[in-house]
């Protein structure tokens, strides 16, 4: 093996020695860690076949659901307890004590090089309860899940990297980024039936990582009424966090809507919706839903605050090769708000890994008043589904990225804006301005014939359509006016830029929900 800048010479018998050691323990881990998930997979299995049984709740009086938001933030680990930290690990790992509104615990292992597994027990003194009476350990079942710290903005500080905290809940954030957007390991009825499930990871196994490890590896065991299932997640810390995520899933009755990979995530107004009477230009976690369909089409949905819930989807005749929450707007001037720093929030791209077959990518947005209720879901809804008892094995990898983030190839859309200027518009006529930019449309000249497509999809009389550059900075504006033919019904246009026979954009798919 030649390595550059360095001289050839041949490995002495202790460097081979050690290189062989290494290696073994390697595949000892990987073996390991295989036959975890086919462990905990047949453990899902089982469940599968037998009825569901809910986790009891806490028993009163001293139980954690007694605990108000103040006594509960009052409640700290301790860092210095952190899992690895005293055998000076790359990855740490901190819990969460249960209380106020998270008081389902879970089970949580460490699972060493060799395969072996040992329970990590509650403990209060892992705890500062601050004002707080520490409870007996006799009413302390479990944690209620747990964070990763690993260094990604300097060398010297472990940052918390993912978190892991009710029902199937978890968020994670790269170098840079602050907590926006949160992913679940699977979204359950979430329309098409009477109510949301909401499954749960009941008990984690955490891998110990090697000195030098740049990932850790988590398996997770999924229960509830209507599916059971193992997860497995390995997470890389970075410029861009990322996280492979292996599933395997039975059914234990069939459901009116199963979602792979969800994301959940907040809109409460932006530039296509400002809200009036609030300083802040927009705000929200993530501005849109952006897809690679199978054919390699991108489509771009901008996300809306609806008076009432709408569900949209995208329909995959042969799988999908990408999809995601995304917060494009980087600009703080775009929010104005230094406390929540909405321009620091992570977006999240799915790309299945695998062939997942025909189905269909679904965007379900509800109202939400503020900005505290996580109000958009999108997920993956396959076409067809094993039968009760049968396995559904799906993979994929997550990206959380901030900055430096997915785009399609040629041009996308940087803003969506709705409303008149100083000219007015006809009786009955609304507006839409949406603004592309790309490597596509920057390397052509000012004066370039670049045409809309733009297509009234459903209660729309598209009135004119208008596409020129916008000298100001340089992208490309097309400006459409149309009228809604129903007042009680939602608006929805298509429109991508071409120039000759050349696509240059994404597809800009915009609902604009009733009034």
């Amino acid at each position: 093996m030649h390595i550059p800048g360095r001289r050839n010479r041949p490995f002495s018998s202790v460097a081979l020695h050690s290189l062989l050691v290494s290696a073994a323990l390697a595949l000892t881990s990987l073996q390991a860690c295989a036959a975890l998930f086919d462990d905990v997979g047949a453990r899902a299995r089982q469940l599968a076949e037998a009825p569901f049984v809910a986790q009891p709740r806490p028993a009163a009086p001293n139980a954690a659901d007694k605990l108000t938001y103040d006594q509960y933030r009052d409640i700290r680990f301790r860092p210095d307890h952190s899992l690895w930290r005293d055998q000076k690990l790359p990855f740490e790992v901190q819990f969460f004590h249960p209380g106020f509104v998270n008081t389902e615990t879970v089970r949580i292992n460490e699972v060493a090089a060799d395969g072996a597994s040992r329970p990590i027990a509650f403990d209060t003194a892992d705890f500062d309860y601050g004002h707080n009476k520490p409870p007996s350990k006799a009413l302390a079942s479990g944690y209620a899940g747990f964070r990763v710290h690993f260094p990604i903005n300097n060398a010297t500080h472990k940052d918390e990297v993912i978190v892991f905290q009710g029902a199937s809940y978890f968020r994670a954030i790269g170098k840079d980024q602050r907590y926006g957007l949160s992913a679940r390991g699977l979204a359950v009825d979430t329309v098409g039936a009477g109510a949301e499930e909401f499954p749960r990871f009941t008990e984690f196994w955490l891998e110990k990582p090697a000195a030098d490890a740049k990932s850790l590896t988590i398996t997770a065991l999924l229960d509830s009424k209507s599916v059971t299932g193992v997860y497995r997640f390995v997470v890389t810390p970075g410029q861009d966090t990322v996280v492979d995520v292996q599933s395997r899933l039975y059914l234990r009755k069939n459901v009116a809507t199963l979602g792979i990979a969800p994301l959940t995530s907040m809109f409460f107004s932006g530039e296509n919706q400002p809200q009036p009477g609030d300083f802040r230009p927009e705000v929200h976690d993530s501005d849109g839903l952006m897809v690679q369909s199978g054919t390699g089409e991108w489509l771009w949905r901008p996300l809306s605050n609806p008076k009432r819930i709408l569900t949209t989807s995208f329909a995959m005749p042969s799988s999908v090769k990408g999809f995601g929450l995304m917060q494009r707007d980087r600009a703080y001037t775009s929010y104005e708000d230094d406390e929540a720093r909405y321009e620091l929030r992570p977006s999240a791209w799915i790309t299945p890994v695998g062939d997942w077959g025909p189905g269909r990518v679904e965007l379900v947005q509800l109202n939400t008043v503020d900005e505290t209720n996580d109000n958009i879901v999108a997920y993956w809804v396959p076409s067809k589904l094993p039968a009760a008892g049968e396995p559904l094995d799906l993979a994929y990898r997550m990206r959380w990225q901030g900055n430096e983030q997915q785009h399609p190839p040629g041009a996308w859309v940087t803003q969506s804006r709705s409303g008149r200027s100083f000219a007015s518009l006809g009786k009955g006529e609304e507006q839409v301005i949406v603004d592309f930019a790309g490597p596509s449309l920057a390397a052509l000249p000012a004066d370039a014939a670049v045409k809309a497509v733009v297509t009234g999809v459903a209660n729309v009389d598209v009135v004119s359509t208008n596409c020129y550059r916008n000298e100001a900075n340089g992208t490309w504006r097309l400006a459409i006016r149309f009228k809604q033919r129903n007042a009680d019904e939602p608006v929805e246009l298509r429109a991508f830029l071409q120039h000759g026979n050349d696509i240059l954009s994404e597809t800009w798919t915009h609902v604009i929900p009733p009034r």
